[in-house]
């Protein structure tokens, strides 16, 4: 999420205020201001900071705020004099989006756990101590990757209700990476893969792309499967 520097400079000033509101009830909705209200300089400047910061943390998940002390904890910064430190500030905004992320993509972590719980059971299915999960489709007889190899691969990836969300293969060409620089998932998964293999891997989300998830494909706490089969070794000694 890109935003300019005078976004995060204002956004990072508020953040003293978000103690006070989880303590103090919420103020009665004043009525929205009009372009007509802006009558100075100052007013105008103000407006505008509440807009750019108000859109910022409602992007984050805050719909509601404590009116009264969103002012006090602006003025006081202005003022020098706050009732917080910057850092214990930014541990209680940090804390709450914390709290709002995991509440979010929790039904994605629920449904990666009963997945892998199911997928476990099927023959052929081995887990590891990690919590990979891997099939073999077909075995090969080259050697295995380090961690510090370039593998050349094809493969496909899907999330939970069989969407691919990736494949090397639809664009008609391998991809080559370094295991030491891809998913965890993925970093230990093919190392497990002599050259020629072609294995089904489920990745859970701690092995995957965490909380966070990765562009709109694959959201925060998702489990993810990938077909890969490890055509080559393009470099076994890669620093």
């Amino acid at each position: 999420m890109k935003q300019s520097i005078l976004f995060f400079l204002l956004s990072f000033s508020m953040t003293a205020i978000f103690a006070q509101a989880k303590k103090t009830p919420p103020a009665k909705p004043a009525p929205a201001v009009s372009a007509s209200m802006l009558k100075t300089r100052q007013d105008s400047l103000s407006y505008a900071i509440g807009l750019l910061d108000g859109n910022f943390f409602k992007m984050q998940g805050i719909t509601s705020v404590n009116a009264q002390m969103l002012g006090k904890g602006f003025d006081d910064q202005l003022k020098g004099k706050t009732a917080l430190t910057p850092e214990q500030a930014d541990q209680i905004v940090r804390g709450e989006m914390q709290k709002m992320t995991k509440a979010k993509i929790q039904p994605n972590i629920d449904a990666g756990n009963r997945y892998c719980m199911e997928n476990a059971k099927k023959p052929g299915v081995k887990t590891t101590a990690s919590g990979l999960q891997y099939e073999v489709i077909k075995m090969g007889d080259g050697p295995k990757p380090k961690d510090t190899s370039v593998v050349r691969v094809h493969y496909d990836g899907y999330t939970l209700d069989g969407k691919k969300f990736d494949s090397s293969r639809d664009r008609g060409e391998p991809t080559e990476f370094p295991l030491n620089g891809v998913i965890k998932g993925w970093t230990e998964g093919v190392q497990l893969m002599p050259v020629g293999s072609r294995f089904k891997f489920t990745i859970p989300a701690n092995l995957a792309y965490g909380d966070q998830g990765a562009g709109e494909a694959i959201k925060g706490g998702s489990t993810l499967i990938f077909d890969v089969e490890l055509l080559s070794i393009v470099n076994k000694t890669q620093q």
